[in-house]
């Protein structure tokens, strides 16, 4: 697995991402993820949707609540997009949070098991084992439209840029 330094930080902190570095304009690579009912998930299960897939550490820490409470929020206002939060808390915390959270415009789904979606994406974050905070868009088509990987993991993507990218897709 490739390995690369310098991108983000954590409170200030070079981290390392492991996995392959993807590019807008490549089909979005295939993954397999848990479900919150322990069901496998990949991304034919969403084929021939309009994706926003937001990578977060954890559901449980202030950051990655405020992104999926807001991409909650949006998704009521995008009904032809799929949004998806994926992080490697377990799928029990995962329902948990989002019944307490009242989140159910947003899927999420769980990379603990097998780590093919951070590795895919280039999001696993080696000293951690935890995914970076970074957002793909993806078109109907599956190809990868936007990447945003925020450079500084514990504050919150540019929920305005995600935004226009997707509507701007097909």
């Amino acid at each position: 697995m490739q390995e690369r330094k310098d991108l983000v930080t954590m409170k200030g902190n070079p981290v390392t991402l492991v996995g392959n570095e993807v590019q807008v304009g490549q089909a979005a690579p295939d993954f397999t993820a848990v479900a919150n009912d322990l069901s496998p998930v990949n991304l034919n299960s969403f084929k021939g949707k309009k994706l926003i897939i937001s990578a977060v550490p954890s559901l449980d820490t202030g950051i990655c609540d405020i992104e999926t409470k807001r991409f909650n929020q949006e998704a009521a206002k995008l009904p032809d997009v799929q949004i998806i939060t994926i992080s490697m808390d377990l799928p029990f915390a995962q329902k948990r949070w989002c019944a307490g959270a009242n989140v159910n415009n947003v899927k999420t789904i769980s990379d603990y098991r097998e780590r093919a979606f951070g590795g895919a994406y280039g999001v696993l974050i080696k000293e951690l084992g935890l995914l970076a905070r970074a957002i793909f868009v993806v078109d109907s088509s599956g190809k990868i439209q936007n990447i945003q990987l925020v450079k500084e993991i514990t504050t919150e993507p540019d929920y305005n840029s995600v935004l226009e990218a997707v509507k701007k897709i097909k």
